[in-house]
């Protein structure tokens, strides 16, 4: 690793597994000490041994509960410069507009986008008062395209977030933080594996229109987390960072 995150403190959500543990381990192999947040406290505190940074038990839809998660970053490891919201659930519950609860429409926008405008709102004081730093929300592919496969709150919240994301970036540009959405294609994780176990025939017919035919792996998505988290991001703001194969631009894929 080239040590570009070297002297930064940085802060995942969602760190306890998928792109969230990947991420800590990728901003720990260059350089940062790194703030491991999750609700499941025994896979994120193995994580965070694993990076060499601490654990916060924490349930990113509760603002004092976030608002101690910063505090504990800049008490513990004595600054913030990197904050990576990317704590998300996708639920089985949430899927046609026609069958999706009004509880599950809420649960999942509180998760998802919610939680994002909290962990906004509490860090970019603490990162103005540092001189600035990066901010780094998980939206998804699925804020720019349809899908008939639908996951209608999920889809809605990505959106939410890309849009809040880019608002922020251009809002903060001159006061050093930048705030980039990072848009991943379909993941080979946890989550994704746990809702295509349940419908084989919806994981096919949605690898098909992935050129690259394959799902992305954590690992690809925490590289390009740490590019934007780093100086060598220094002139990206507010932009829609997509990571997914080739699925935005496809029309006709590859036999």
């Amino acid at each position: 690793m080239t040590g570009r995150l070297e002297g930064k403190v940085a802060v995942v959500t969602g760190g306890a597994s998928g792109i969230g543990a990947a991420s800590a381990r990728r901003f720990a192999a260059e350089g940062a000490r790194v703030v491991v947040a999750d609700l499941l406290a025994d896979a994120g505190r193995a994580v965070a041994e694993e990076a060499g940074g601490s654990f916060v038990e924490v349930d990113v839809t509760d603002a004092e509960q976030v608002a101690a998660m910063y505090r504990h970053a800049l008490d513990t490891h004595g600054g913030l410069h990197v904050c990576f919201n990317n704590a998300g659930i996708s639920p089985p519950e949430d899927d046609s507009i026609l069958t999706t609860g009004l509880d599950a429409w809420r649960r999942v926008q509180e998760v998802n986008l919610t939680s994002v405008y909290l962990c906004c709102r509490t860090a970019i004081p603490h990162l103005l008062e540092g001189g600035g730093g990066s901010i780094i929300n998980t939206a998804s592919f699925v804020a720019l395209m349809g899908a008939a496969t639908s996951q209608i709150s999920y889809t809605a919240s990505k959106g939410g977030v890309l849009s809040l994301s880019r608002e922020l970036g251009v809002q903060f540009a001159r006061q050093g933080v930048r705030v980039n959405a990072l848009c991943p294609g379909p993941v080979s994780t946890p989550l994704l594996q746990e809702l295509f176990a349940k419908d084989p025939e919806r994981a096919a017919r949605r690898l098909v229109h992935i050129p690259m035919g394959r799902f992305g792996e954590p690992e690809e998505i925490a590289a390009a987390a740490a590019f934007l988290a780093s100086d060598d991001a220094s002139f990206v703001t507010a932009s829609t960072f997509v990571v997914d194969g080739g699925i935005h631009a496809a029309y006709v894929t590859p036999l």
